[in-house]
């Protein structure tokens, strides 16, 4: 099977938020050759931006996303310890927490870009959706994190984001910390006004964010 007939069949699993569907998908481009870090990137990250796409769009609900999700977390369990050992002894590029804000249940976008961290090197503590402000700094000084990446679709829970940063300057650790956000409905006219240190529109801009404020502080 051709590779771009092979990226289509990762796709269109995930699309349809069908599990075993999926992991045959990549089980077959696995034994085909391809990398797993080709799989998530050029298979099953279109089908999830597409997922979230039809999603903006009203042409699937809740529950079809969720499914979507479902299929992604199970594909992640068999890629990412592939994606370890294929890493080997390579330096860790910093540790991030990742979350989706308080009062907002959506994963899709915050698992891609966990996915892209992890591919570029990240280790990531993903903690989760619908995520109370303070736990986000609660667990960046447990875990002794660079960056915290906070993700909201929804414009009723962008201030969230806003929230984030207050309960880092109260604890007196704002400055420990990078700050990005992101999702549907943040920009960086947005990230801007609530003194967030960075926004990324898509995974793969967060992805480069992050490692551009690694190449900083080193």
């Amino acid at each position: 099977m051709a590779a771009e007939s092979k990226y289509e069949r990762l796709s269109e699993a995930i699309i349809e938020g069908d599990g075993g569907k999926t992991l045959a998908a990549i089980e077959e481009a696995l034994q085909g050759g391809m990398a797993p870090g080709e799989v998530i990137e050029k298979g099953l990250t279109p089908g999830m931006k597409e997922v979230g796409e039809r999603f903006a769009r009203y042409e699937i609900y809740l529950p079809e996303m969720m499914m979507a999700g479902e299929a992604w977390e199970q594909a992640m369990k068999v890629l990412e310890p592939k994606l370890l050992a294929a890493g080997g002894e390579k330096k860790k590029a910093g540790r991030v927490v990742i979350g989706t804000v308080s009062g907002d249940v959506h994963s899709i976008g915050k698992n891609i870009v966990a996915a892209m961290l992890k591919m570029n090197g990240f280790e990531v503590f993903d903690i989760g959706i619908d995520v109370a402000s303070s736990v986000f700094v609660t667990r960046a000084e447990e875990v002794g994190a660079d960056i915290i990446a906070a993700s909201a679709l929804m414009s009723t829970t962008m201030p969230q984001q806003r929230d984030i940063i207050e309960h880092l300057e109260a604890r007196g650790v704002r400055d420990k910390y990078t700050f990005l956000v992101g999702g549907g409905s943040t920009s960086q006219e947005w990230a801007d006004s609530i003194g967030a240190d960075g926004y990324g529109r898509t995974a793969g801009d967060a992805a480069a964010l992050a490692l551009k404020v690694m190449a900083g502080k080193s």
